[in-house]
């Protein structure tokens, strides 16, 4: 494999903060790196470095001379009212119909590629900005966190085009569901240090806690072999006939040293409100249709949210993920139909950007003074600080001086002070680093209310959530099962090529994408005759879920049973699309 950087002895301080200490590595082609460390430890501040835009304070970044370097820019490079096409063209120098042709990769076509890219989201803005990258033909790309804010089909287009690009790539990503699909090895930095494993983000994660716990029990040894060995000098190095001895087990005593481990980093400790249980619908939207007096985003709702479920609610980018959340909690009227919540429901609410509408005058005790219900004592309120990581001086600390990840710590803590039996979150986890998302994920597990949230962390996703609520073409509908079946689903859909808007290799996605409004029956024959296709395929989809399940009966392998019920669900909601479609088909006069 030949080397396209090399990282040297290099150093690198902010303040008395030590980046960068003697740290080493090599990236080499064909190879996916996932780059990895908490907040603050410098991951950015390397990428610079290897960028060229930051030198380091000692040490060296060798480049191969062979090495062309695509950069993902987290910060738009677009002019005012240009087009996808005009953008693609201008950044890359490459003509329209090269541009045209490896844009339709990321299925930017039509409306996208020609309208302003500036009215595209920002998945979609995204996919302009790869595309633009392909053109260029790197043989490495450098992403920044490029799933941030991205919907989860662009998430998972992106992980299709990572799997086929054969050349190099260097990844920083809190995301580790992205990180274990698209990158073989794993570079982690902390505490200065680089290290490479030659592995997944997994079996790192695996193998950084087997290190711990293998050094903690031969410490444990060494240390027990110290006290029989001290014991023995004591008993006998005053004695004429052992002094000898005694002096012998000194030197070995000596030579005994226990490994170094390095002191655990603070991670929160997030405690949700401890709430009773509770049976029966929490929330119901009865024909409800939501958006703005200037356009109407989603329309026929009809939902019921259960007490105890953790309803995850799912869809593309400007789809209305967020305008459903706040029509649910009342900050946003419905155009018609009506939310109807049960009775005694205390609902918490954690909003997107929500610590940007923070005092910035108040300190950290006096805004959890503020948010705490009547009768909480000064150290309640300190032991929520503290297991959010705010602790002895930090509680004195102006909202002014935080970054943005203490003010989502510090608007969690302040929502963990109630007694909330519903929690309403939205992104939830953005500006929270791994250890933190990870303690959040456990804390609403244990939680005994209703959580409904939005989220682009599948990892994150695949923890808690119980069921799925897509808002996908101006409607809501529900979709019982877990997260990984959700996503199963939608794999095949992209594999397939439904999105590209190619012919599908599969009957009952093609009737799933008919039910979606992309081809009407022109009359009663056609739809007659969709109908009995929509009946064979619903037949067929039906005897493969019964085989699978007989399958699952008799299955002792872990990983292929959870294969096998991600393949029951995605087969359960292919079958409820298709029902969907015969049904509404059955229903149409002619």
């Amino acid at each position: 494999m030949a080397v396209l950087i090399q990282v040297r002895g290099a150093e690198k301080s902010y303040g008395h903060q030590r980046l960068l200490d003697d740290a080493s590595a090599s990236l080499t082609d064909n190879v996916k790196v996932g780059f990895v460390g908490r907040n603050g430890a410098g991951k950015s501040t390397l990428l610079r470095v290897i960028l060229g835009e930051e030198e380091l304070e000692k040490g060296e970044v060798i480049r191969s001379s062979q090495l062309r370097i695509g950069y993902l820019q987290q910060h738009d490079t677009f002019l005012p009212g240009e087009s996808a096409l005009e953008y693609l063209m201008r950044d890359s120098g490459q003509p329209d119909w090269k541009c045209g042709e490896v844009a339709g990769e990321f299925e930017i076509k039509g409306t996208y590629l020609h309208g302003p890219v500036s009215a595209l989201s920002g998945g979609w803005q995204t996919r302009v900005k790869l595309t633009s990258l392909l053109l260029k033909d790197p043989n490495m790309l450098v992403l920044d966190e490029p799933t941030n804010f991205l919907d989860i089909r662009t998430q998972i287009l992106l992980e299709h085009f990572l799997r086929n690009f054969d050349k190099a790539a260097l990844i920083v990503s809190h995301d580790r569901s992205f990180l274990q699909a698209t990158c073989d090895h794993t570079l982690d930095l902390t505490r200065g240090k680089l290290t490479m494993f030659p592995g997944k983000i997994d079996a790192y994660l695996k193998f950084a806690a087997e290190q711990k716990e293998h050094t903690e029990k031969v410490n444990a040894s060494i240390q027990a072999k110290q006290k029989h060995l001290q014991k023995f000098i004591d008993k006998n190095k005053a004695r004429a006939s052992t002094a000898t001895l005694a002096r012998s087990k000194g030197k070995q005593l000596e030579r005994l040293q226990m490994i170094e481990i390095e002191a655990e980093l603070p991670t929160a400790a997030i405690r949700a409100p401890v709430v009773q249980p509770r049976k029966g619908p929490a929330v119901r939207m009865i024909d409800l249709s939501i958006g703005y007096p200037d356009k109407t985003v989603a329309t026929g709702i009809q939902l019921e949210i259960d007490h105890g479920q953790r309803a995850a609610i799912v869809g593309d980018n400007g789809q209305g993920k967020t305008t459903l959340l706040r029509t649910l909690v009342g900050s946003l009227e419905p155009i018609q139909g009506s939310v109807k919540w049960g009775h005694h429901c205390e609902i918490g609410v954690y909003a997107q950007h929500v610590y940007t509408s923070l005092d910035p005058s108040e300190t950290v005790i006096e805004y959890l003074e503020r948010k705490a219900i009547p009768g909480t004592t000064t150290q309640q309120i300190l032991t929520v600080a503290g297991s959010m990581l705010f602790r002895d001086e930090h509680v004195r600390k102006k909202v002014q001086v935080l970054s943005g990840g203490e003010r989502a710590r510090l608007c969690m803590a302040g929502l963990l002070l109630g007694t909330y039996n519903i929690l309403v979150l939205d992104e939830p986890g953005n500006h929270l680093d791994v250890e933190t998302v990870e303690s959040l994920a456990e804390a609403l597990n244990d939680y005994k209310g209703t959580v409904i949230f939005t989220s682009h962390d599948r990892h994150f996703m695949s923890r808690i959530a119980t069921n799925i609520i897509e808002v996908r073409d101006g409607s809501a509908r529900a979709y019982e099962g877990g997260y990984d079946g959700y996503l199963y689903y939608i794999n095949k859909e992209i594999e397939e090529g439904e999105r590209a808007r190619h012919p599908s290799k599969h009957p009952a996605a093609a009737s799933a994408k008919s039910a979606s409004g992309s081809t009407q029956p022109s009359d009663a024959k056609q739809a007659q005759k969709e109908m009995k296709t929509l009946e064979k395929s619903i037949k067929a989809l039906d005897t493969q879920r019964i085989e699978l399940t007989a399958q699952m009966e008799t299955c002792n392998n872990t990983a292929e049973l959870e294969r096998l019920e991600r393949e029951v669900q995605a087969l359960e909601m292919e079958i409820s699309a298709a029902e969907e479609r015969w049904v509404e088909l059955n229903a149409m006069e002619f």
